[in-house]
């Protein structure tokens, strides 16, 4: 009987590769370590969109406990998110105790996206010259995600529920937006989303975020924009 040698693993035909890739991470902004409040608070937010955050990978943000941080259950707040179906995957600002006692609890510390103060960075714009359009001229698909890296997304037809459309810069949807759209990714507040009829699952710009159900109806199946002002997610009418 012929034996079959085994297949050979080496720097040739490596096991596995590493890639860098982009991912749409909900940020829980943590004010004070009340467990009890904590619960009960998410699970009202839960109680809005059933489902929606399932499976959801969670950044901590640290930032804003300035009372009693070395109260903060890490073990404890990451069971909870876990109960209710998300994903803790990190934390970002605090102060190093804080890091600190997260990394015993098996959360790495991420690296901050906020300036000194609090503040909502604003990244430096590219040149107009590099900066790019990406143009999709086809309806999305459920299930299918767009990006546009460095620039606009453009598309020329429908996001269907399921779908996500993302970009670093504007994003523009000559159709209806059933999916979701998220804009301004890489943390630049500048940029807006353009649809022809607002039938979204949720629409995000630098990570300020509405579900469906928080979207007037009366502003559903209409032409809309949806930009910040002072931190604020305001969705209104196009102009013609």
């Amino acid at each position: 009987m012929l034996l079959q040698s085994p297949r050979f693993v080496g720097e040739d035909n490596p096991p596995f590769e590493l890639k860098g890739s982009l991912f749409t991470l909900t940020v829980l902004h943590l004010f004070h370590p009340d467990r009890a409040a904590i619960e009960r608070h998410l699970a009202e937010k839960i109680k809005q969109a059933p489902g929606f955050f399932s499976n959801t990978p969670v950044v901590i943000d640290l930032d804003g406990v300035v009372d009693a941080p070395d109260e903060v259950d890490f073990s404890g707040l990451y069971q909870l998110l876990r109960g209710h179906g998300m994903v803790p995957v990190g934390i970002r600002n605090g102060s190093p105790e804080l890091q600190t006692s997260a990394r015993q609890a098996g959360l790495p510390a991420l690296p901050e996206s906020r300036a000194p103060g609090g503040a909502a960075r604003k990244p430096e714009r590219a040149d107009p010259a590099p900066a790019r359009s990406r143009i999709f001229s086809h309806p999305v698909r459920s299930g299918q995600q767009i990006y546009a890296p460095d620039g606009d997304l453009i598309v020329l037809g429908t996001v269907s529920a399921g779908a996500e459309v993302i970009a670093d810069g504007n994003i523009h949807i000559y159709g209806a937006l059933r999916g979701r759209a998220l804009a301004g990714v890489k943390g630049d507040v500048e940029p807006r989303i353009f649809c022809q009829s607002l039938e979204a699952e949720l629409v995000s710009i630098a990570g300020r975020y509405r579900i469906s159900e928080q979207i007037d109806p009366a502003d559903r199946g209409k032409a809309m924009q949806i930009h910040l002002v002072e931190d604020r997610l305001i969705i209104e009418h196009l102009t013609r």
